[in-house]
């Protein structure tokens, strides 16, 4: 059978091509099993495969997960959480998510949770720094595997309401070139208490950052890295 393999990030730049066309040799075969092949198949991103994740029609495939022709397959390397000419802005139904790479603004993604009914509202704003330790980033490169992505904040969203219900959640993530002081996310929060609205809060972006497929590519004076998870090794499935 004849796969269609989406890359992303560092992968994406190792193998020089966002897109594989991978032939297997049988009817179906293993999330697992694919990446031993691929790895064999192009040893120069092995290790880069080997901590990768296999996402089967928007969501992450366990290691047994077994895939047929015709899936949409898509090679998830360790997230962080490319500059198109066309302008993107993608939202989820109910407005409260979206990706987007224009600026964004905090009193518009905060007006999506106020309810008369909640006493705490907290915005979390992440921005570009310029210094981390003693090397200077000039501006930051965001690229996302758009529709998982968006589907992913939205589950965030309906976990939140699971732990802490009646929570609304907001967030927007800016993919493209941000520069320094600028935002690249803002995630909003409200709730009936502060307690519940600090602890919500902190759960939506550490969940973010282990688990939406979106990634951050560090330019600097002399270079540029990709920054995935630096936190051990990296399972998006994983609960909080």
């Amino acid at each position: 059978m004849l796969l269609r393999i989406q890359l992303f990030a560092g992968l994406a730049e190792r193998l020089q091509t966002s897109v594989l066309t991978y032939s297997v040799q049988k009817s179906e075969i293993t999330a697992d099993e694919l990446k031993i092949e691929l790895s064999q198949s192009y040893p120069e991103a092995a290790s880069q495969i080997s901590v990768s994740f296999v996402a089967v029609n928007q969501e992450y495939a366990p290691g047994d997960y077994l895939i047929t022709e015709g899936a949409e397959i898509a090679l998830i390397p360790p997230v962080s959480g490319g500059d198109g000419q066309a302008p993107v802005h993608v939202e989820s139904k109910d407005g409260r998510y979206c990706i987007t790479d224009q600026p964004l603004s905090v009193d518009e993604v905060t007006s999506k949770v106020l309810n008369p009914n909640h006493g705490a509202t907290l915005s979390f704003v992440g921005t570009t720094r310029e210094m981390t330790g003693e090397q200077r980033t000039v501006h930051l490169e965001y690229e996302a595997y758009i529709p998982m992505a968006l589907s992913q904040l939205e589950a965030i969203g309906k976990d939140m309401d699971t732990r802490w219900p009646g929570t609304l959640c907001a967030i927007s993530h800016r993919i493209g070139k941000v520069d320094i002081m600028e935002t690249s996310v803002i995630i909003a929060v409200s709730t009936g208490h502060r307690d519940d609205c600090y602890e919500a809060s902190r759960y939506a972006i550490e969940k973010l950052k282990q688990s939406v497929p979106i990634w951050k590519k560090e330019i600097w004076d002399d270079g540029s890295e990709w920054k995935g998870h630096q936190k051990g090794p990296w399972d998006p499935t994983v609960s909080l």
